[in-house]
């Protein structure tokens, strides 16, 4: 039989219904891992890839919660830790608001947006599930962004969210160890938007040392990684094709 090392282990991924979300998801149980599928709006999907996880022989559930709203965000604790009789031992943090807001339209409510999603829900979540990652020594990993280092001048509240997101993880590493490993993971440019022509894509490709687009099963892959290697913690990846180190 294949090694699979997350075998009987329980994972929870946030906005796994679409996107990086539903390739993590699939790559967790690909290798072993029984689903929690959070999603908010993305019911379809999110329910494909419990029926996905469970052809494969794991235990998947669907579960949806507004994370902006913060007794949603503790009912999707409450629920994750029903379903699983207690047990969490992979946490995903992957929601996240990605608004563009030229700087011309900076205002409060796009940084309250982007802060509630993309820093505020996962340090409130974690504080839920904390006492269940620590009974199973479990391992937390977040969408950090490499904007974190270089804000992109369109994306001012977004960059600057996933900032205090790498910096929750640092934190946490050093706070919950050494009972759970807390790290990220930041892409570079994966999935562009469907719109985008072949000439911007082309541009795009020019920019990366690796001259290609990132795809989803990249990102997947190195959080598979990061949840099964028992002694790395408080340390973000960077998995975009070189473009931090250009």
């Amino acid at each position: 039989m294949p090694h699979v090392p997350l075998t009987g282990r329980v994972a929870l991924v946030t906005g796994a219904g679409t996107r990086l979300g539903a390739a993590i998801a699939r790559a967790l149980a690909a290798a072993g891992a029984d689903l929690a599928v959070h999603y908010a709006t993305s019911g379809a999907g999110a329910e494909a890839v419990v029926a996905e996880a469970r052809s494969l022989g794991r235990r998947a559930i669907a579960l949806q919660a507004d994370l902006y709203d913060r007794e949603a965000l503790a009912g999707l604790a409450r629920a994750a830790l029903d379903w699983s009789s207690g047990r969490l031992d992979v946490l995903v943090h992957n929601a996240a608001n990605f608004d563009r807001v030229v700087p011309d339209e900076l205002s409060a409510d796009a940084w309250d947006r982007a802060m509630a999603l993309n820093a505020t829900a996962p340090y409130l979540l974690t504080l839920e599930l904390a006492p269940a990652l620590r009974e199973r020594r479990g391992a937390i990993v977040a969408l950090a962004c490499i904007s974190a280092e270089r804000p992109w001048k369109n994306y001012i509240p977004y960059s600057v969210s996933k900032a205090a997101l790498a910096h929750l993880v640092r934190g946490l590493a050093v706070g919950l160890a050494p009972d759970v490993r807390v790290n990220g993971v930041a892409p570079g440019t994966v999935l562009p938007p469907s719109s985008y022509d072949e000439a911007t894509l082309a541009r795009l490709r020019e920019r990366i040392p690796l001259r290609r687009i990132g795809e989803a099963g990249d990102i997947a892959r190195a959080v598979v990684f990061l949840a099964e290697n028992d002694f790395i913690t408080g340390q973000i990846l960077a998995v975009d094709g070189g473009v931090s180190v250009a």
